[in-house]
């Protein structure tokens, strides 16, 4: 594979996959739902790039004291080449960065193994369960990574 880009995620980006949000990244959100999150200055939102080809997208939100992680995004043809642990790991150092945030958050599918342990080889842990979390069918597990530089 090619270099791997990690950039912050502009609207004209959002534009460039928009006819392929469903197709090649999943059960995603819908274009004006993205690009309403764009827009909220809370949100900050990553792109992978492959050959200036955006093959996967991140995002977080800041909320008090927590860092949420929106989503970790890979294009299906893309998987399995480490980008979505190269978008967490970027998140994380964005996170790690603001200084009255405790810790990170995010909701991943209980049927999603793969993801599950990607988190946890990155220190979050399972900390609660969302039933009929998505799509009102599937649970989510609560995971949450505290700030490497908290005060104990």
């Amino acid at each position: 594979m090619d270099k791997l880009e990690i950039l912050k995620m502009t609207i004209s980006d959002l534009d460039s996959i928009k006819d392929s949000l469903l197709l090649d990244f999943d059960d995603f959100w819908n274009y004006n739902t993205f690009k309403t999150e764009l827009l909220n200055p809370n949100s900050k939102y990553i792109v992978a790039k492959v050959n200036k080809k955006i093959v996967g997208f991140a995002g977080i939100w800041k909320a008090v004291d927590d860092i949420h992680i929106t989503n970790i995004v890979t294009a299906k043809k893309f998987r399995k080449h480490h980008i979505g642990s190269t978008m967490l790991l970027k998140l994380i150092e964005m996170a790690e960065t603001e200084k009255e945030i405790n810790s990170i958050t995010l909701e991943v599918n209980a049927n999603n193994e793969p993801a599950i342990k990607l988190y946890e080889k990155f220190g979050f842990k399972k900390v609660g369960l969302r039933k009929k979390y998505y799509n009102n069918t599937y649970d989510a597990i609560i995971m949450t990574r505290r700030k490497t530089n908290e005060k104990k």
